[in-house]
């Protein structure tokens, strides 16, 4: 046994032998740092959770890292939660959520000068400055400070001195270069007293003071500054709508959220004040905890000692959050409730409404994540779990989208890293199975021409194909990557059980629901489905706006309704009557039979260029347009004569 499985076999004895009471349990490195602290109702089988089969990733991370496990029980589970909340704050444990680097929002600072400057910062220095906000909208601040720049002739360089000559700026009549006594202090200063003003106030008062000022100046025929303020209230205007959000209640509350990818979770927390969205807190945290417990765990990071507490916290899952009202009260002053948005309750419409909206900014920021850092530990589970030989850094993924068999579209998306790589998606407009229902030869087209194309060319080929499918799509791309001699590792993934197939076995591999292997490789099917039904929504819309019977003589859009609506297609309407069509569209017998005369010649126009394309790729061999089934395929054909760049 080596040393890895000795630790293990350590760590799982320990589990096993632990109190079936509650308590508190912490994982150390071989440093003896602690690198993660949870609380369980049943020490022993929660720790014993962690040594069963099929653990996700990120369970499996921690296993790996640690070099031993140490409880202490309690009398109840809310005990524990109190330690749980001391011992992470006393620990700061790597793989618990640790909110003190969190990003806070800028705010606008006006310096303690003679002449002050006006800009954004993060930083609050205890100075004399005037510090306005802070203001979520980091894009919306920036455009009101150029605004305030275009409006008002404030200096911009960082450290005034004095000189003999001007900047630039002085010369377009965007500074009054105090620098070199162009302008005297309180001329200055009087500028910086219409820009503080704007930013005090709050509401109407504020806005109503300013129009007030701007009407003073136009009536005394000083139109400069009235124009200033004005375009300032407009500029003041747009920043608070780009961070503001009304809300028809009045109540004081915050919506929390999150989304998570193996140990990897975002939260947002949208803070309403007197009715409107004042503030939008993200956060990025790593946290190997269990889905039901993320929440509380969160909680208890983000409402510290001088936190502003809201009489309402709304949150999407009471899971774990037991303790977390009684906690709020007895440990901070207040009576703040934790509500569980869910149908029935009062005004839950608009409370959803918030929720998902607290939910979509955290989902956003965890794809952001995955593709800042490429998707890697999902990879290697990817690597480990089907046996590959190598880390699937390029992942094709294909799927087949169509109508009854009509407008075949094959899409091909294509992952680098765990990420979608879109300038390398394609689509096929299928040949050979134009009307006919036939998945596995529809595959084997698909495949055939890419890898065809990818050889001639020499280009890079995947680590791994991902079908939509099960084993009989997976065994048809197979025997295409055969008769090319291709060593590619193929997977289809069935939506049915969400189930993997490998070549040649019928027995699928089943991961748990929450692997990072599983998330990914669904990821990508979910694209490739989503790449080829869009595709064939626009097939089929392209056909829909030159349909084949307003090419027929005498038919109008009127007419063409009609048609469309009793026989649907062009064949159907050819093999009607001279009285249904009379019947149809109330003409006479001979323009019926006109009308009837052109459909078949249509008809038939179509059928034999559908034979041609058949026939044609029947005939292709290796050519742009080679066909799918890979038994007409032979590697003589495609060793010999075969011209470089054709597919």
């Amino acid at each position: 046994m080596n040393s890895t499985n000795s630790v293990r076999e350590i760590l799982h004895q320990t589990a096993l032998t632990a109190p079936s009471s509650s308590g508190v349990y912490l994982w150390k490195n071989p440093q003896g740092t602690v690198i993660y602290v949870s609380k369980a109702k049943n020490l022993k089988n929660r720790l014993s959770s962690y040594f069963s089969k099929g653990k996700d990733i990120k369970t499996r991370i921690l296993i790996s890292r640690a070099q031993s496990i140490e409880y202490i029980t309690t009398a109840n589970e809310y005990e524990a939660f109190l330690l749980e909340n001391n011992l992470i704050k006393k620990y700061t444990p790597r793989y618990n959520i640790d909110l003190k680097d969190g990003k806070s929002y800028p705010v606008l600072r006006v310096t303690n000068e003679k002449f002050p400057r006006v800009f954004k910062t993060r930083q609050m220095v205890q100075d004399g400055s005037l510090y306005f906000g802070p203001y979520p909208d980091v894009t919306a601040l920036e455009a009101f400070i150029d605004t305030l720049y275009k409006l008002y002739p404030l200096r911009h360089c960082k450290q005034f001195r004095e000189r003999d000559y001007p900047c630039l700026y002085y010369h377009i009549g965007r500074c009054k270069a105090p620098c070199c006594k162009k302008i005297d202090k309180d001329s200055y200063n009087a500028y910086i007293g219409e820009i503080s003003e704007l930013l005090e106030g709050k509401g109407k008062e504020t806005e109503e003071k300013l129009e007030r000022k701007m009407k003073e100046a136009a009536k005394a025929l000083n139109f400069e500054k009235a124009a200033r303020l004005r375009d300032g209230i407009k500029a003041l205007a747009i920043m608070q709508s780009q961070n503001i959000v009304e809300d028809f209640s009045a109540e004081d509350r915050d919506y929390i959220a999150f989304w998570r990818e193996g140990e990897l979770a975002s939260f947002t927390v949208l803070k309403i004040r007197e009715g409107k969205v004042q503030g939008r807190d993200n956060y990025r945290v790593t946290s190997l905890n269990e889905d039901e417990e993320l929440l509380p765990e969160f909680i208890n990071a983000y409402y510290g000692d001088d936190a502003d507490f809201p009489p309402a916290i709304y949150v999407p899952t009471q899971n774990g959050l037991d303790f977390m009202e009684r906690w709020l009260k007895e440990n901070f002053k207040g009576q703040t409730k934790i509500v569980l948005v869910a149908e029935g309750m009062e005004n839950y419409k608009r409370h959803k409404a918030a929720l998902d909206m607290a939910s979509q900014n955290a989902h956003e920021d965890i794809i952001r994540r995955l593709r800042e850092r490429g998707d890697i530990p999902a990879l290697q589970e990817l690597k480990e779990e089907l046996r590959l030989k190598n880390l699937p850094v390029r992942i094709e993924g294909f799927d087949i989208a169509h109508i009854g068999g009509k407008f075949p579209v094959a899409s091909l998306i294509s992952f680098y890293n765990g990420n979608p790589d879109k300038k390398n998606y394609r689509y096929f407009r299928l040949k050979t199975t134009n009307g006919i229902i036939d998945d596995f030869a529809s595959m084997r087209e698909a495949a055939t021409r890419r890898y065809t194309r990818l050889l001639n060319e020499g280009a890079e080929l995947p680590d791994l194909i991902l079908i939509d499918g099960g084993i009989g799509q997976v065994n048809a791309v197979e025997g295409v990557l055969k008769a090319l001699d291709l060593d590619i590792p193929v997977a289809g993934l069935a939506k049915r059980d969400e189930e993997i197939y490998r070549p040649g076995d019928p027995n699928p591999i089943s991961l748990p629901k929450r692997s990072d292997a599983l998330r990914l490789l669904q990821r990508v099917r979910d694209e490739t489905h989503r790449f080829a039904t869009s595709r064939n929504q626009r097939l089929r819309t392209k056909e829909n706006v030159v349909s084949a019977f307003s090419q027929l003589p005498g038919i109008g859009s009127k007419r063409e309704k009609i048609l469309t609506q009793k026989f649907v297609t062009i064949q159907n309407l050819a093999a009607a009557t001279e009285e249904q069509v009379v019947q149809a569209l109330g003409v006479k017998a001979d323009k019926a039979a006109e009308i009837l005369q052109a459909a078949r010649r249509l008809s038939q126009e179509r059928n034999k260029k559908k034979e041609e394309q058949m026939q044609s790729l029947k005939e292709a061999g290796t050519t742009k347009e080679i066909a799918a089934h890979n038994e007409w395929i032979s590697k003589l054909a495609l060793q010999a004569g075969r011209p470089k760049g054709e597919s």
